[in-house]
């Protein structure tokens, strides 16, 4: 058995019944002379000390607990517990010592003093009481607390002594007893009426709970949890209950018995999570009925508040009612969030009617307007319940805005409200944003999304997204990289750019980015339109000169997913637009640094290497072998010089084995074949999604015309961007290369700087769109930027 298996922690139970650490050691189950039978033995991990020698005898009651716990006692109060660290080693001692006594080792309890006093029990008289209680005076205070907690242990006793209380109406009378002690500042009195009121709750007993939590007797409960002996001072929570805890009714409640339901429920919430101290090990099942009474209140309180239907339908008159004050508005939406909250403990049927109550009454349009507002605890509660919803039934949120869309405009819908959210997040973190995105990211899964004869929830909602939404997300991206946001490296006569990215513009982009990645994976058709139509990768493509490495890695991500697609019409937009200059520039400019920029890269490399894509390599070689021949620390690029020069090679033998005659047809043919293949993209992707073809994304806007609210946030980041601008950093650029041909063959030299001109009419030569308002005509025209080769 490995030394994790017996490593075990050894307990000891105290004079004031609570469970003492006596260390952590490695233990045995072996036979020892002196103490002339097989022993359990503990040694200390420090110092090989002995910890624990005990003697496995026949009688003792040795009981297995939550899978890891063996527990006994060797004297009438002496007990011992063992705590292991994994289950296995639990199992092996037990199996032994269950061995030992000749028991079955798949019981829990060896049980022979537990059947010793249940045939005792059994014996009595069954009108003799199974426990005696002492008579509930001051003097027998100290005797009624040894009691409750001598019996802890005992799962029969607790259970006799939680009868006896019920049937006595004891409780009640200890109550009484509190009163008098607190009037006569019975400070000894008060301590022992702590451990008796904190053994009753440990007896986890639902009939005690009922008289104990009741408006009669919860106050005076609590007020003997403040004793607790080892403070010096009592704590004040019932002053914390009645005077700094106030119940606030959005909309008054009619029904006395729903509002008893909800003080209780929030007293002992409050008990449990505050005045009690956190159970031990030993202790983390005593207050499982209490748990689950809060559980069932919770689910009572949502069940009433469901079937009042006036109720409801005034508390969503008053969200979305204009006359509404900010502060009544503010207690109306924590309320929901509340309510959804509390929701999740109902089971799946009743909370699926729950949902569809609220969406009855008008939720959805009610988040709308509240997540546009101004107060940010609002938004915050607001979005809370939002992501409540989409958790629920992401389809429903779905359907409404795709309705929503017949009847407004983008700039009003709910998920273009909830992308300028998350845009527009103030929080420095963007821990609002990240909510958001998660979100989003959620409604646009095509995992989620349901597919009927009739109806195709995948299309429709694409389409949408798509068509109405995008433009919203992409608006940030497009925005900082656009060329008059970049700026040119100062004092350089390189053409790099750098973007003016501050830290949370950084990672407002990243969030941005990971979610085009996640649609590049999952939305293969209409983000292949929406990245040719606005050239969305050469934009991306910018942030590989951030300053912030974490974004660079974005950018880059966000490629090693288009290719990895192996789809050519991917691999001609890219080597047609010389795409890779951006990456390889990178990988340069970073030099021999080790990190995991330079992995990435080499990675994507050697993805092209591996899945042998030959129209990529065959662009790589021929552009940038010059660049990268000099790195040998991996044999990534000389990998792909090997696969280009043998590609090569059988290329000419085809030719040398085609007759002269056709030879001269060669071109013609291979033309044909290409527009054939483009012709084949779209009525593949058709069948590969089951998707109506979605015509090129809709324009409205001109690109620099994004929602007013980013214009807002741009202008907030002004600030901390000036102060967070980097000196520009100069960036290294390839040389000029010749083409790498193995044989010698002489062909046209090219450069990395050859000029590549993405016109309106034919993007890079590959497909033709309409025309596309969003771009500047400036940035159509112009030729891209030339790199230089050489260090």
């Amino acid at each position: 058995m490995s030394d994790t298996r017996r490593r075990v922690k050894v307990y000891t139970l105290n004079e004031d019944r609570q469970w003492d650490d006596r260390g952590t050691g490695h233990v045995s189950c072996t036979y020892v002379e002196r103490l002339k039978g097989m022993s359990l033995l503990v040694r200390a991990e420090s110092d090989g000390s002995l910890l624990l020698e005990s003697k496995i005898n026949p009688n003792t009651a040795y009981q297995k607990q939550q899978d890891t716990l063996i527990v006994w006692s060797e004297a009438e109060n002496y007990d011992l517990a063992l705590s292991f660290q994994e289950k296995a080693g639990c199992d092996e001692i037990w199996e032994k010592i269950c061995q030992v006594q000749g028991k079955d080792p798949s019981v829990e309890v060896t049980q022979d003093l537990i059947e010793s006093e249940e045939e005792h029990i059994e014996e009595m008289p069954e009108t003799s009481p199974l426990i005696d209680l002492p008579t509930c005076e001051l003097n027998k205070l100290e005797e009624i607390a040894d009691l409750v907690t001598s019996v802890l242990s005992s799962p029969i006793r607790r259970e006799k002594l939680a009868l006896a209380l019920e049937n006595e109406g004891y409780i009640k009378k200890l109550l009484q007893l509190f009163q008098v002690c607190e009037n006569l500042e019975n400070t000894e009195g008060l301590h022992h009426l702590y451990e008796i009121i904190r053994g009753i709750l440990f007896l986890n007993k639902a009939t005690l709970f009922e008289v104990m939590f009741s408006d009669e007797c919860i106050m005076d409960v609590v007020g003997c949890l403040e004793y607790d002996p080892s403070l010096a001072q009592p704590k004040r929570h019932r002053e914390f209950l009645t005077k700094t805890a106030k119940f606030k009714e959005v909309i008054p409640i009619t029904d006395s018995e729903l509002r008893q339901k909800i003080h209780q429920t929030y007293r002992v919430q409050y008990i449990q999570d505050i005045i009690l101290p956190t159970p031990s090990v030993f202790e983390e099942n005593f207050l499982s009925t209490l748990t689950s009474f809060i559980f069932f209140n919770k689910v009572e309180i949502v069940s009433m508040l469901q079937e009042d239907e006036k109720f409801l339908s005034e508390v969503f008159a008053q969200l979305t009612d204009e006359a509404t004050d900010d502060d009544k508005r503010c207690e109306l939406v924590n309320f929901f969030k509340e309510f959804c909250a509390f929701s999740q403990t109902l089971q799946p049927q009743n909370r699926d009617a729950f949902f569809k109550t609220l969406a009855k009454l008008g939720i959805l349009p009610a988040l709308e307007i509240v997540m546009g507002m101004d107060d940010l605890q609002v938004r915050s509660a607001a979005t809370d319940i939002f992501s409540y919803l989409v958790e629920f039934s992401p389809s429903m949120v779905r359907e409404f805005v795709m309705q929503e869309a017949q009847q407004s405009d983008d700039d009003i819908l709910l998920i273009n409200v909830v992308i300028e959210q998350m845009i527009c997040d103030t929080d420095p973190e963007l821990g609002g944003a990240v909510q958001l995105m998660g979100l989003l990211r959620t409604l646009i899964d095509p995992e989620n999304m349901l597919a009927t004869a009739n109806k195709t929830e995948k299309s429709e909602f694409l389409n949408f997204f798509y068509n109405h939404c995008m433009h919203v997300l992409t608006a940030p991206l497009l925005a900082n990289t656009s060329e008059d946001k970049c700026e040119k490296v100062v004092g350089s006569t390189k053409s790099n750019t750098i973007c003016p990215d501050n830290y949370q513009t950084a990672q407002l982009l990243a969030l941005i980015l990971e979610l085009l990645t996640f649609c590049v994976e999952h939305h293969t058709y209409h983000i292949k339109n929406y990245i040719m139509n606005k050239d969305l990768l050469r934009r991306v493509l910018v942030l590989m000169n951030s300053k912030h490495t974490f974004l660079a890695l974005c950018a880059l991500r966000f490629m090693r997913r288009i290719i990895g697609l192996k789809d050519e019409f991917y691999n001609r937009y890219i080597t047609k637009g010389n795409l890779f200059e951006p990456v390889i520039n990178a990988l340069l400019d970073n030099g021999t640094r080790y990190n995991l920029l330079n992995s990435a890269v080499i990675e994507l490399f050697e993805f092209i290497r591996v899945e042998d894509i030959k129209s990529l390599i065959a662009h790589i070689v021929e552009n940038f072998y010059n660049a990268l021949e000099s790195i040998e620390y991996v044999q990534t690029f000389k990998g792909l010089k090997t696969k280009y020069e043998q590609e090569k090679d059988r290329q000419n033998q085809k030719l040398n084995s085609v007759p002269s005659i056709l030879r001269s047809n060669r071109f013609r043919r291979d033309a044909r074949a290409l527009e054939e293949d483009e012709e084949m993209w779209f009525n593949e992707d058709e069948e590969e999604e089951g998707e109506a073809v979605v015509p090129p994304v809709e324009k409205s806007k001109q690109e620099d015309d994004f929602p007013d609210s980013y214009e807002k946030f741009m202008e907030t980041k002004k600030a901390s961007a000036a102060n967070g601008a980097n000196g520009a950093n100069s960036k290294s650029v390839a040389a000029q290369t010749s083409p790498a041909t193995s044989n010698g063959s002489s062909s046209k030299n090219t450069t990395l700087s050859t000029a590549v001109t993405a016109s309106k009419g034919s993007l890079v030569g590959l497909v033709d769109y309409p025309d596309d308002e969003d771009d500047d005509e400036e940035e159509e025209t112009s030729p891209r930027k030339r790199p230089r080769l050489g260090s």
